[in-house]
């Protein structure tokens, strides 16, 4: 399998270098994590300069450093390999396995010349809330599976066949090393329920699998759909389940969100420039592991784009809201919704999601929406079609989906 290209994390990590704290990698198991520190950023500092005794790196989850899973153990074996003032790299793997890791990773933070990089991969660690465990001392560099430009980066074939891939089994760096279909299902079935679902209900203490399955097959045909907690309730009583609670569902879902599997997108009032709390819309963090779940069936490219679409804005670092926009129409008041609302820093652009424009007629209901937009901020559809970028008559951007997932300043035409 050829070297996949990850450069954005790389440059994360460099430019977080020598920064003074821990930089901690996180994401959904098996996304790339381990691989990113070695070997990547391992080569990366070698090839800088760094002498290969100043790296000091652990796999923490293989037996023959078992004994490093005593704090005391790690702290004095550290401490004693660094013999000098230059820099020392300190990278761990796994480092939830040691005892009270956290006290041990704060401690280190008090060796000026140790730069810390730490990974994990189990329950305790898949928590969106764990730079807390750091005290205010962890710097994150959140890992997505890979992106559509990255999986091309390793894939063998053309751009056609690689998007026919992705779409159906997503962006799992390992999908890239199986060769038939019955392989890469098998593999992500069995990630989906022996990793993922297994670490939520350990971590969790889930007592009720059987509804948190039921959450998650509703979601997993519903993305792009608007839903809350009371929606999923009223389907489980309409299907004869009584016996379960909002609250029950309400904490569900936090755990599919703090595990990474799914994304939470807020819904946006542009006009009136204020967040409704519900409903909202959730996605998958792979599209493949999506669809492993509903067993390769449901494979409607429209609702898979628009999830591919959010996870790239995710990756270059938007915020990204679902927004609405309310006009009156035959003095009745109606609500529209535009896909993404995507802010970062002083930017903002309107995106709506489209499989195709093949007549004029079509590409003004597409419009519509985005025209109800009173302010000046870019607005932007993104199609299948293998199409070069271009304008409409009303100044609306027009891309093609390959040509948006390739191009980081695609937005910027």
């Amino acid at each position: 399998m050829k070297r996949i290209c990850r450069d954005l994390y790389l440059n994360k990590l460099i430019n977080k270098r020598k920064k003074g704290l821990i930089k901690i990698i996180s994401g959904i198991r098996r996304c790339g994590k381990s691989y990113l520190l070695d070997p990547i950023f391992k080569e990366y500092l070698l090839n800088d300069g760094v002498k290969e005794n100043h790296i000091i790196k652990l796999d923490l989850d293989e037996r023959r450093n078992k004994k490093f899973l005593d704090p005391d153990v790690l702290d004095e074996y550290v401490r004693n390999l660094i013999i000098d003032d230059e820099m020392y790299y300190l990278l761990l793997e796994e480092v939830q396995k040691v005892d009270d890791f956290e006290s041990v990773l704060n401690g280190f933070l008090h060796i000026e010349n140790l730069d810390v990089y730490v990974t994990g991969s189990n329950s305790k660690f898949l928590s969106s809330d764990i730079i807390s465990e750091f005290r205010g001392r962890g710097d994150e560099i959140r890992v997505f599976p890979l992106s559509f430009k990255e999986f091309c980066s390793a894939y063998d074939g053309n751009i056609d066949d690689a998007w026919n891939e992705y779409i159906t089994y997503g962006g799992m760096p390992r999908i890239l090393s199986f060769h038939t279909e019955n392989e890469k299902s098998l593999y992500l079935k069995q990630l989906f329920e022996k990793t993922y679902i297994s670490d939520i209900v350990e971590r969790n203490n889930v007592k009720r699998i059987d509804v948190l399955d039921t959450i998650l097959n509703i979601v997993s045909s519903s993305i792009g759909s608007l839903t809350n907690p009371n929606k999923l309730l009223n389907t489980f009583i309409s299907n004869g389940v009584k016996d379960v609670s909002i609250n029950t569902i309400t904490s569900y879902l936090k755990y599919l969100q703090d595990s990474y599997l799914l994304e939470k997108s807020e819904r946006y009032d542009i006009k009136g420039k204020r967040y409704i709390q519900t409903p909202f819309k959730l996605y998958y963090t792979d599209i493949g592991l999506r669809n492993s779940r509903l067993n390769f069936r449901q494979q409607e490219e429209t609702h898979i784009m628009e999830n591919i679409i959010y996870n790239e804005l995710l990756r270059r670092g938007y915020n990204v809201d679902v927004g609405f926009v309310q006009i009156r129409e035959s003095d009745e008041k109606k609500q529209i919704e535009i896909d993404f609302v995507c802010n970062r820093f002083n930017k903002r652009y309107y995106i709506q999601s489209a499989l195709s424009l093949p007549t004029r007629e079509k590409t003004v209901q597409e419009e519509r929406p985005l025209l109800c937009i009173s302010d000046n901020f870019k607005k932007i559809i993104i199609v299948k079609d293998n199409t070069k970028a271009w304008y409409t008559e009303e100044g609306i951007l027009i891309i093609g989906i390959k040509e948006f997932l390739f191009n980081e300043d695609s937005l910027d035409f």
